[in-house]
């Protein structure tokens, strides 16, 4: 009896109960058997049409490369050329034969690229000396690169005088602005037929938007598709740019299109079947077509569904039952699955409130334990890591106040040494109120006005440091004033501007602390007129507050922790420079639910 109402509850039982009451697997059965026999005569019916037309597109295809390729001959086999490209390194040619010479060759170019509707261009290049081209040819842009950089020539002199068949690409020599049309390079090294050396390099260009647009035209099916690889694989020619020049993503369809024995094939592309087509180009390429089965065989869908309707209509009233059986299950599952969805977008609140007797309720009472245990885990982190990041903080204060320290205690020894009596006085007594002032019982956090006047102190004793005058010219908001923020947030701001900026000019300098309120919280600017800084020091420093890199300095590096620690993720700190200073923003952000502190 036990065992008995165990399975009663249990949830798998409730899920083949719904199954069976269905009564929807002999429907899936007879689907799936009519249409795996009526594919295969279909498949054969369009056999025959999907051979011919890849074997047009492949014709196609071939007249356009042949027609580059004669091209290439052409211009190759001119042996007037030849005697223009040799003489034009001659400094002693004279300017009228030289002129005559260009003349020649740029009429011969673009004559013969007006005569053909797929050449785009014609290139005689040269790494020294004058290169050619028809059309809006840029020596410019050649000269840019170096022929030993591009992939091309290295194996056109292997080849020695064989073309070397490129993928489409964009031309990088044409034009004034970038270029966005595509072209097909045929590339080779022109020889000179009295001695067979190499003088230049000749370049054929495709118009590679007509080669796509006559491939577009070529259909496979509704959505079948054309593209071009090489004996590797690798994409050549393809609508969709992104992927020329690499290799054919999908495994198996790469293992196809190399198959040389096999004209036909089928494989998996995203868990979507396809039938594939291709044919051999002139040059040694492939042309592949590629369709959805599902597309060539779609005269079977309405088959399939007569059979379908046929049967769910014997099967309605096992659906409704099914239907019933099915909310009563289900109910449970939604519920369970709303609450984790909750807790997926961060809210630790959600409970479930599914109390059934099987798996399900079982599930719920695990995931409420578990979301309590996450909760306390959650709350312990935070609490460790503001514990730890305030640490850091602390122990960063105690580097700088010592370093401070130390450095205004050997001003004072060096003032009473030369004895300077009432200087020193005067940095005695600056010194005791700033570190009554900086290390006094308020905690972490002081208002503006209160580091204001930390900061007045300093600049007295770096007055009396430098002997140098310093002025601080303040421009703040009177809610501003009230503002908390953590202690020393703006002295070592201060010093930077002081020591980095106005100290190195010799001269008296003026640093200009300005405070606006936003919307949630407000905005502070130091500005000094000191001597600025380079721009790639100035990026440099940038990138480190962005990254809070330890290369920023204690200083810098403690307010730049303080604002990550005490404020919302939208403050920032953004510093500008000039010849005529430097300025460093911050933007502060309160937390939600926070006033004018932290």
């Amino acid at each position: 009896m036990i065992k008995k109402g165990m399975y009663k509850h249990r949830f798998a039982t409730k899920v083949v109960a719904i199954i069976l009451v269905c009564s929807l697997i002999p429907t899936f059965f007879t689907s799936v058997f009519y249409y795996i026999s009526s594919s295969n005569i279909v498949k054969e019916n369009v056999r025959d049409s999907s051979l011919q037309i890849s074997q047009q597109a492949a014709d196609s295809l071939s007249y356009i490369l042949a027609t580059g390729s004669d091209m290439s001959d052409l211009v190759y086999s001119n042996e007037r050329i030849q005697e223009v490209v040799v003489e034009d390194v001659d400094e002693n040619l004279p300017f009228v034969t030289r002129q005559e010479n260009n003349e020649y060759l740029s009429s011969f170019l673009n004559s013969n690229v007006y005569s053909s509707s797929f050449v785009k261009a014609i290139y005689i290049l040269k790494q020294d000396g004058r290169s050619w081209g028809s059309g809006t040819f840029s020596e410019y842009k050649f000269s840019q690169y170096e022929l030993s950089d591009l992939y091309w020539p290295e194996e056109a002199t292997e080849l020695d005088g064989e073309i070397v068949w490129t993928n489409l690409q964009l031309d990088l020599f044409r034009g004034a602005g970038e270029n966005t049309e595509y072209v097909l390079p045929i590339s080779r090294v022109m020889k000179d037929f009295t001695d067979l050396s190499t003088i230049a390099y000749v370049q054929v260009l495709l118009d590679g938007d007509a080669i796509i647009d006559k491939i577009n035209e070529i259909k496979l099916g509704e959505t079948g598709r054309f593209f071009v690889v090489d004996s590797e694989g690798k994409v050549m020619i393809d609508s969709k740019t992104d992927r020329i020049g690499s290799l054919i993503r999908n495994q198996e369809l790469r293992l196809a299109a190399l198959n040389t024995y096999e004209t036909e094939f089928e494989f998996e592309l995203e868990g979507t079947a396809y039938y594939g087509v291709k044919q051999t180009v002139a040059n040694g390429w492939t042309v592949v077509g590629t369709v959805p089965i599902e597309e060539i065989t779609g005269e079977l869908l309405s088959i399939q569904y007569i059979v379908i309707l046929s049967s769910l209509f014997f099967s309605i009233i096992a659906i409704m039952i099914g239907l019933f059986v099915a909310r009563k299950v289900t109910e449970p599952v939604k519920t369970l699955t709303y609450q984790m969805k909750r807790v997926g977008k961060g809210d630790l609140n959600a409970r479930t409130s599914v109390q059934t007797s099987d798996e399900i309720g079982e599930m719920s009472m695990e995931f409420n334990r578990m979301i309590e245990q996450i909760d306390q885990l959650v709350v312990q982190v935070k609490t460790e890591q503001v514990q730890k990041k305030e640490a850091e903080l602390r122990a960063i204060k105690h580097r700088i106040n010592p370093h401070f320290l130390f450095n205004t205690l050997s001003t004072i020894k060096w003032l009473l040494t030369f004895k300077q009596f009432d200087r020193a006085n005067v940095a005695l007594t600056s010194l005791n109120r700033l570190l009554e002032a900086n290390m006094g019982k308020k905690g972490t956090f002081v208002t503006i006005a209160e580091e204001i006047d930390i900061v007045e102190k300093f600049i007295d004793i770096m007055k009396i440091r430098y002997e140098q005058e310093f002025h601080l010219i303040l421009d703040l908001e009177e809610s501003v004033k009230a503002f908390h923020v953590p202690q020393m947030l703006l002295q070592p701001i201060v010093e930077n501007a002081i020591f980095h900026g106005i100290v190195p000019k010799g001269v008296e300098g003026t640093v200009l602390i300005t405070g606006r309120s936003i919307e949630k919280g407000i905005r502070l600017t130091v500005q000094d007129d000191g001597m600025g800084m380079s721009e790639e020091s100035l990026n440099a420093i940038n990138h480190a507050v962005q990254t809070k890199s330890k290369s920023l300095g204690i200083g810098l590096l403690h307010v730049v922790d303080s604002i990550d620690l005490y404020f919302a993720p939208e403050s920032t700190v953004m510093i500008n420079s000039d010849a005529k200073g430097t300025t460093l923003s911050i933007t502060l952000i309160q937390k939600n639910g926070e006033g004018n502190h932290v």
